[in-house]
């Protein structure tokens, strides 16, 4: 089968295109997917370069890839539920290849208005924007929370569990997007490189983060004494000490919630926009394109 395999760390040149690569087996409970698109995420880059690798260690040579959308070819036989053919997504592993092996029970449906593209640019966005919210956050109906990063893709979903929760959800953005951000259907819009944007912040419920660094140190004072801050980041050190409740949490999947919020922007509730699409043997050009060009939107690979 075609694959990107890396076999050592570093920039992008080592990730290598092959066409010979084994098809993966698959046992009683698993699927085998012919991958049909998947998208570039910054976890990706993070593994092929080490800098994950404290946390996530490969065992090389490994296929990167965490969003699958594609096609039932064949499962085991304690798998129900699934038929030939059927197209699928998953936050899944391997998926820089024509084939990968699931776990059924972590395979949803694509709903139907959705092309195989749009389906590749949802799972992980989709899994973390809604777990970092349900998980992380447990917000109440009526608080108000800032998510930041609101225009990426976690962002934009964490903006549109939040506001399904009852909150009062003000989003977080760089002053040059705040038209951009006035689609989002938040209540309110803030610049985070606007000093004086940040300072008119207080009393905030809670704050789902997605970016860290300087960003989240001068969130913390407008945080209410006992008020929450949730991160896909990591638990921030500045936290430490501080009259807060920090909870990080690191993405799991599930099948049905991401059904379902693929539903909800096939009914155009909310976008995960797609800024380029490349096929699977340009996997260098596309991570290269996705970590520093910086673009509004997922970057996809066509298998």
């Amino acid at each position: 089968m075609k694959a990107v395999v890396l076999y050592e760390y570093g920039d992008v040149d080592k990730l290598q295109f092959k066409s010979d690569q084994p098809e993966p087996p698959f046992g009683p409970n698993e699927v085998r997917v012919r991958v049909r698109a998947t998208s570039i995420n910054p976890i990706d880059w993070k593994l092929r370069s080490g800098a994950a690798k404290a946390r996530f260690p490969l065992q090389l040579p490994a296929i990167l890839g965490r969003d699958l959308a594609g096609e039932v070819v064949d499962f085991g036989g304690d798998v129900i539920g699934f038929k030939k053919g059927q197209r699928v997504m998953a936050l899944a592993f391997g998926t820089y290849a024509e084939f990968t092996t699931v776990k059924a029970n972590i395979l949803a449906p694509i709903p139907d208005p959705l092309s195989f593209e749009q389906a590749a640019a949802l799972p992980l966005v989709l899994t973390t924007g809604s777990q970092l919210i349900e998980r992380g956050v447990q917000p109440q109906p009526g608080w108000t929370l800032l998510v930041t990063g609101a225009l990426g893709g976690v962002g934009r979903t964490a903006v549109h569990v939040a506001r399904k929760h009852g909150g009062h959800v003000i989003a977080g953005v760089r002053s040059s997007q705040r038209n951009d951000a006035a689609k989002l259907g938040a209540a309110r819009i803030v610049a985070l490189d606007d000093d004086r944007d940040i300072a008119s912040l207080h009393d905030l419920d809670a704050v789902a983060d997605t970016v860290n660094g300087e960003t989240i140190v001068k969130l913390l004072p407008a945080i209410k004494p006992g008020g929450v801050l949730g991160s896909v980041l990591g638990e921030p050190k500045d936290a430490a000490g501080k009259n807060l409740q920090v909870r990080a949490i690191q993405a799991a999947p599930d099948a049905l919630r991401l059904y379902r919020l693929a539903e909800d922007v096939a009914r155009g509730e909310f976008t995960i926009p797609i800024a380029k699409v490349f096929p699977l043997e340009e996997a260098r050009q596309a991570q290269d394109f996705a970590e520093n060009q910086h673009p509004n939107g997922k970057v996809l690979l066509i298998v």
